[in-house]
């Protein structure tokens, strides 16, 4: 569980997001900061036994900044409203899927997946999904994967309105060669942020995502 004041500090920042309080806050910042990256090192090191892929991975190299890149944003806010993290096993800049975790008060989920692929990444996922994709149905059809994800994000950022060429409009696979991120998220509670049931919940979510990663992966490795 994290602490009620990391989600406290978060609630705050959203509401006084300015340089000014955030340097008189800042050991509050440094304390959620260190309860965030305790939380998620207790996630690696109990889901690295599952998936050993990540089991080599420190908290510090898998957590995002919480200062905002304001350069070509017409939002000038200097600091993210959240915390997160981003657990792959060549690191957060690889080219592989992996897992991720959002603490935001009132937007908080756990999920991951494939994040807007390169090109030849994405064309190789595709061309697995089209091959096997009775393998990847099975995945993302099991029951526990339908009651925590549902199905893969369908967001209009991540679709294309028609099949990519090269596939038939009428190909089974049609709907999820469409997409141009395989991602999916479940909801968090903000009292679950702070219940002992979230790491519970973090990690049966992570086991459930497991085998979409290894199938994404693996089509990207060759």
């Amino acid at each position: 569980m994290l602490q009620s004041s990391t989600v406290k500090f978060l609630k705050d920042l959203a509401k006084n997001n300015n340089k000014s309080w955030f340097d008189t806050h800042r050991n509050q910042y440094e304390n959620a900061k260190t309860d965030f990256a305790g939380f998620v090192q207790t996630v690696i090191d109990k889901h690295g036994k599952k998936d050993e892929g990540i089991a080599h991975l420190k908290a510090k190299d898998c957590m995002y900044r919480i200062n905002r890149d304001i350069r070509f944003s017409k939002d000038k806010t200097p600091y993210k409203n959240n915390i997160g993290a981003y657990i792959n096993q060549e690191g957060k800049k690889s080219l592989l899927g992996g897992y991720y975790f959002h603490c935001q008060p009132g937007r908080s989920f756990v999920g991951g997946g494939l994040w807007m692929p390169m090109p030849s990444e994405l064309s190789k996922v595709r061309q697995e999904i089209d091959y096997n994709f009775d393998a990847f149905k099975k995945i993302i059809g099991s029951k526990k994967f339908k009651v925590i994800y549902g199905d893969l994000s369908t967001e209009a950022e991540y679709m294309l309105s028609r099949v990519p060429k090269g596939y038939d409009a009428d190909n089974p696979a049609a709907d999820y060669l469409k997409r141009k991120s395989f991602v999916v998220m479940a909801p968090i509670k903000d009292a679950e942020l702070v219940s002992k049931e979230l790491i519970k919940k973090v990690l049966d979510s992570f086991e459930t995502l497991q085998p979409m990663l290894k199938f994404i992966n693996e089509s990207i490795k060759g």
